[in-house]
């Protein structure tokens, strides 16, 4: 097996009286696509936002590519190589194609914004990713599809040199044309060797495109399956009764 890109060994979190996460173990190698999954409360969004530099983790250790890191920021993540794209997208829909995908990173030339270099890399971005669906990357983002900007939302992380990419629900209120673009896309960019990591509470979506399964459950991490070896029974049954440790001397909440 191959060294993991992104490892998290033990991490919890606490917010007061409230044990978010407990000592939490995750694993996303290169190549895969790993679906973590778990009911609204379950640590989701808390545990991304650890690795992302939004919160730190309370304890527990982050390795990358083999080696031990602190992240105390969003720049100390995405200098290592980690994008999240969250459910909102963080897309300006004024702006066109280009613009967004350079929007705080844009590239200059004797002082002024270098066009013909940002939208060429864009085009190249797009085509390596068999996005074929935009007339065009001078198109504003207000004018295109649900499915077109979560496109644009990926090929945007990716763009910058990233090995692992993190969707947050990238099919919710899409439809079905739209889901499968989607899929498709997470699909290559496993297929490109980068690490994905996707949130999903639809387990047809899950099934149709992930390798590994993580199953979080009231902010611990009860189950791994790899998607060969399981059904959705069994991945069910781990969401909703997955057998969990007891916090020693803890009295609070678990969310």
């Amino acid at each position: 097996m191959a060294t993991p890109t992104l490892e998290l060994k033990g991490v919890s979190k606490k917010f007061g009286a409230v044990q978010a996460l407990y000592k939490v173990d995750l694993r996303c190698y290169p190549g895969e696509v790993n679906a973590l999954v778990g009911d609204n409360g379950a640590g989701k969004s808390t545990l991304i936002k650890g690795f992302a530099g939004i919160h730190a983790y309370s304890d527990g250790e982050i390795h990358f590519e083999g080696k031990k890191v602190t992240i105390n920021s969003p720049k100390d993540s995405s200098t290592l190589g980690i994008e999240v794209v969250y459910q909102d997208l963080a897309l300006a829909d004024n702006l066109d194609v280009v613009a967004n995908m350079y929007l705080g990173r844009e590239a200059t030339r004797m002082g002024q914004l270098d066009e013909v270099a940002m939208e060429r890399r864009t085009i190249e971005t797009m085509q390596s990713l068999s996005v074929s669906t935009l007339r065009s990357v001078r198109q504003p983002v207000a004018s295109l599809s649900g499915g077109q900007r979560q496109a644009i939302a990926v090929a945007k992380a990716v763009m910058w040199n990233s090995k692992i990419v993190v969707l947050d629900e990238p099919t919710a209120a899409l439809g079905v044309a739209q889901t499968k673009q989607v899929l498709e896309l997470v699909r290559r960019l496993a297929d490109r060797g980068l690490a994905v990591l996707l949130i999903s509470h639809n387990m047809h979506d899950v099934f149709q495109v992930a390798d590994r399964i993580s199953v979080l459950r009231l902010g611990q991490m009860v189950a791994e399956f790899m998607v060969k070896d399981t059904n959705r029974q069994e991945v069910i049954e781990a969401i909703t009764a997955g057998e969990m440790q007891t916090v020693p001397g803890y009295k609070g909440e678990m969310v």
